[in-house]
């Protein structure tokens, strides 16, 4: 209740107009990358279902392209053979008429030139019979090679048809999520401001001291404000400083609407130098009691427990790498991140 009286004292109240600036533009940023999210399914289901008709065409092109090659060899086969055919009646012809005149020349006594030509007559209706099968064959090959031709042109048309629209819904797709980027990029710059504010705001409740300091997106305490040097509780000024926070987030818990899921992260850290005692084994375990000690003064003030997440990073998230008295210090710490669950 010390924020409220410090409230009163100043005679301003910024969190109702900060708590609905600030739900309104989680609530727009939720709901944009929801928007985002039912376009990315939608888009990504319709490019599959065009990439499998695009792989189905391509196969379908493949073997009547095969097809095609086969009709055309054998084609060129009967060709050939018509050629030849052609040759071997232009020659029965040729034999057939010198025979008839032989035939004519040497009169009653040519009755073996006449079995002659009647054998080569014979053999040149035969091969009249065989060259117009392979005209016909020739035909029905030409019409076969046709309707490959057609239906290669069609499938060939729609393949087209298919890249066209997939290449308009990938266009689509860079479209949005370029205006989404846009639009989020808005409302990162909103959501700084904000944050900006309320920070200054939260270090006017805790009062302006050296060792608490804000990192980025969180507060942080040094570790000494809170504890005594290897201990995880909390000391009598230690919970002077967590009685504030807990009167703001009371007061903060009455304001965000109930269908907003945040949460305060308390995040416990140490030093590199290891502590190996018979109540904390490693650093593992000291952190993370420590930040479970502020999480249970916190509940016992009045502070929802569904509200509160603590968690140990023990030594190995430090802000100051060098070995130095001071950047052990710097590095023992509790850090405070308003966030969603």
């Amino acid at each position: 209740m010390a924020l409220a009286r410090t409230r009163r004292d100043r005679g301003v109240d910024y969190w109702p107009g900060f708590v609905d600036a600030l739900s309104t533009l989680v609530l727009g940023i939720i709901f944009l990358l929801s928007v985002f999210v039912v376009v990315q399914f939608f888009l990504s289901q319709e490019v599959t279902g065009k990439d499998t008709a695009l792989a189905r065409l391509n196969a379908q092109i493949a073997q009547l392209t095969e097809l095609l090659s086969m009709e055309k060899a054998g084609k060129a086969n009967v060709e050939d053979s018509l050629a030849a055919l052609r040759a071997s009646l232009a020659t029965a012809e040729s034999e057939r008429e010198r025979f008839k005149g032989l035939y004519e020349g040497i009169g009653p006594g040519a009755a073996a030139a006449q079995g002659k030509v009647n054998t080569l007559t014979s053999e040149l209706d035969s091969q009249k019979q065989i060259s117009a099968r392979a005209l016909s064959q020739v035909e029905l090959l030409n019409q076969q090679i046709a309707a490959l031709r057609r239906q290669l042109s069609a499938i060939e048309e729609a393949l087209q048809a298919s890249e066209k629209k997939d290449k308009e819904a990938q266009a689509r797709i860079a479209d949005l999520g370029q205006r989404l980027n846009v639009a989020l990029a808005q409302r990162v710059q909103e959501l700084s401001k904000y944050r900006s504010e309320f920070f200054g705001k939260l270090r006017a409740i805790l009062g302006a001291r050296p060792d608490i300091r804000v990192v980025g997106d969180r507060f942080v305490f040094q570790s000494e404000i809170l504890f005594d040097s290897g201990s995880a509780g909390l000391k009598p000024e230690g919970q002077a400083e967590v009685d504030k926070l807990a009167g703001a987030l009371i007061d903060l818990e009455k304001q965000i609407p109930a269908e907003i899921a945040w949460v305060l992260r308390i995040d416990g850290h140490t030093d590199v130098r290891p502590i190996a005692s018979s109540q904390f084994p490693s650093n593992w375990e000291l952190s993370a009691a420590r930040a479970i000690s502020v999480v249970q003064y916190l509940i016992g003030r009045g502070v929802p427990a569904r509200r509160l997440v603590a968690a140990g990073f023990g030594e190995f998230q430090p802000l100051d790498n060098d070995p130095t008295e001071e950047a052990f210090r710097r590095n023992r710490r509790i850090e405070l991140k308003l966030t969603e669950r």
